[in-house]
């Protein structure tokens, strides 16, 4: 690990967790200079790439560090937020643009939501849609319902329900896409920080679920906009996304419907998530 010259104190910490990911770190950090926060920090967590980064190819006010394994998002998350005193963190992925002072705006207007734990912008996809980032908590029926209808019977009330997560107005919501969080430290903290036993997909979900919990807000402030060309990271191997969000979804799940009562539902599950990540793969 790295370190260079960093301003004390500062209002932002900001984590970008990377994997494979040096052909994109100029754009995050080009569009970063523009999003309107000059007073902040960036820690680069790279997860035991084949060709990581280097610390002289980040601004003066990045810092790297590199895991010596893969910790998964979580986990390399925590590791890059740990020890900071800034009130406000951010988790971004290295393949989002920052769109015009989007920094800023999500700050000043989570400022204005004093029980908000985590916001997020409005997230734009490659081809110019809004991708539905705030969205209701995943339960079993409305996961199945989705899952299996979605094509025969596109407007079936849970395909619905998933993309009313692009209605445009600032609002609370269940959850919001990890690709860029912005959290307050002090609910941060009082929630013990990323659940690392989520390697990929669900510490979103998992984070908002328990800071709901906690008494803190998601908030949805889609006056900030950031543009993100998903899956950089995995787009070459994604047998592994698949079987990854599985497992993750399988662990959100159990813990939902943990009591003894619901053994069978989540043998169920579980023997379904496996059919489907098997039917995904021969696909």
């Amino acid at each position: 690990m790295t370190n260079s010259s960093m301003p004390s104190d500062p209002a932002v910490r900001l984590v970008v967790v990377a994997y494979n990911s040096r052909p994109v770190l100029g754009a995050f950090f080009d569009s970063l200079a523009t999003a309107g926060v000059d007073d902040l920090e960036v820690v680069v967590v790279d997860n035991h790439s084949a060709d990581p980064p280097r610390q002289d190819e980040l601004p003066g006010y990045g810092r790297l560090i590199i895991a010596e394994k893969n910790l998964g998002y979580g986990g390399a998350a925590n590791l890059g937020l740990a020890g900071s005193t800034a009130p406000w963190l951010v988790v971004a992925n290295p393949d989002v643009v920052w769109e015009p002072d989007s920094l800023a705006r999500l700050i000043e207007r989570a400022e204005a939501w004093p029980r908000a734990g985590v916001v997020g912008p409005a997230v734009i996809d490659t081809d110019g849609t809004v991708y539905p980032s705030a969205r209701e908590f995943p339960s079993l029926t409305s996961g199945v319902g989705h899952a299996l209808l979605a094509k025969v019977w596109p407007q079936n009330p849970w395909t619905r329900r998933y993309h009313s997560a692009t209605d445009p107005t600032e609002r609370r919501t269940d959850w919001l896409s990890g690709s860029c969080l912005v959290l307050r430290r002090e609910a941060f903290e009082s929630v013990g920080g990323f659940d690392d036993g989520y390697f990929m997909f669900f510490e979103d979900v998992d984070i908002c679920d328990r800071l709901s919990k906690a008494g803190w807000s998601s908030v949805y402030l889609p006056a900030a906009r950031v543009r993100h060309d998903q899956g950089h990271s995995w787009r070459k191997r994604p047998e592994a996304m698949l079987r990854a969000h599985h497992n993750s979804a399988y662990r959100y799940l159990a813990r939902k419907y943990s009591g003894w009562y619901f053994a069978p539902v989540r043998l169920a599950l579980r023997l379904g998530l496996r059919l489907r990540l098997e039917l995904r793969g021969s696909a």
